[in-house]
């Protein structure tokens, strides 16, 4: 109740977050669409090919004989679960690490960031490129999406240490350690709920990252082109020299889309960091920052 009252309140008194959850919820919705398509998304060649947008096919169809609109719903709910998937896996690393090194502090914070920094110097891309190379036969949507994890949290760890490491002093945790709660009790009930507003504003964030990893290799041809992404139509199109042959829908509609969804995300991240700042949200009211 008591999240859902936040979120009633930023939607209420934030413009920010309005805008951004009404641009996330435009992009959910074509992404929901894709459940009642009436073609499957990896047959080619069932609608006429290069038909400009019209009122038979609103966005068009591509040179493969695919509606765009409906290849657009599979390869944005493709895209955005690509994002979850690489967010929450790298949320739990992050939070682990981060809450467990801020808190025990002495040789496990020391091993636990040497870990963390050896991640943070990691050159990603040029790491998942390789990946590709290495299995490319059984680089899948799936493993790319573990991979990307894998290696994108060790950033939000160090902020959530620094989160946790205030809290160690605290006398609530003093309170906690008298009482006989163990180090697990400590960390998830006593220090979670304190770092859970940074772990929401730092999921959209590495949620627009991943998606701008994912729309990247795709282009390039790095990843597992057959299943239906943004990056993966942008491939088929510039593959099928689209903008050249002047079938320009089928890159502006994926493209538009992705904006829309990066806007939303990157509102909604910003909205809760000034929810999270005491300062902001005291200016926003009209008090002194």
């Amino acid at each position: 109740m008591n999240t859902l009252r936040i979120l009633r309140d930023l939607f209420r008194y934030n413009g920010e977050f309005a805008i951004g959850l009404i641009l996330v919820l435009i992009v959910l919705t074509v992404a929901a669409c894709s459940f009642f398509s009436p073609y499957p998304p990896m047959d080619v060649y069932v609608v006429p090919p290069d038909v400009p947008p019209s009122w038979e096919y609103p966005l068009g169809t591509t040179s493969r004989g695919q509606d765009v609109f409906w290849q657009l719903t599979f390869a944005i709910r493709n895209t955005l679960l690509f994002g979850i998937v690489v967010a929450v896996i790298s949320r739990i690393i992050s939070l682990l690490v981060g809450l467990i090194s801020g808190y025990k502090g002495g040789w496990a914070d020391r091993v636990l960031m040497s870990i963390n920094d050896t991640f943070v110097v990691i050159p990603l891309f040029p790491i998942l490129v390789l990946f590709y190379f290495i299995m490319r036969d059984q680089m899948t949507w799936a493993m790319l999406a573990i991979i990307t994890a894998l290696l994108g949290w060790a950033y939000d760890a160090r902020l959530i240490r620094s989160i946790a490491m205030s809290l160690r002093t605290r006398e609530f945790t003093r309170q906690a350690v008298f009482s006989g709660m163990s180090t697990g009790k400590i960390v998830l009930q006593e220090h979670l709920p304190f770092v859970l507003p940074i772990v929401f504003s730092t999921t959209m964030n590495n949620i627009n990252w991943s998606i701008g990893i994912e729309v990247t290799l795709s282009v390039l041809g790095f990843t597992d082109i057959n299943t239906p992404t943004i990056g993966g139509m942008i491939y088929w199109a510039n593959q099928h020299t689209a903008l050249v042959s002047g079938i320009w829908w089928w890159v502006t509609f994926p493209i538009l889309l992705v904006i829309i969804l990066f806007i939303g995300l990157f509102l909604l991240a910003i909205s809760m960091n000034e929810y999270i700042d005491p300062r902001s949200r005291l200016s926003r009211l009209g008090g002194q920052a």
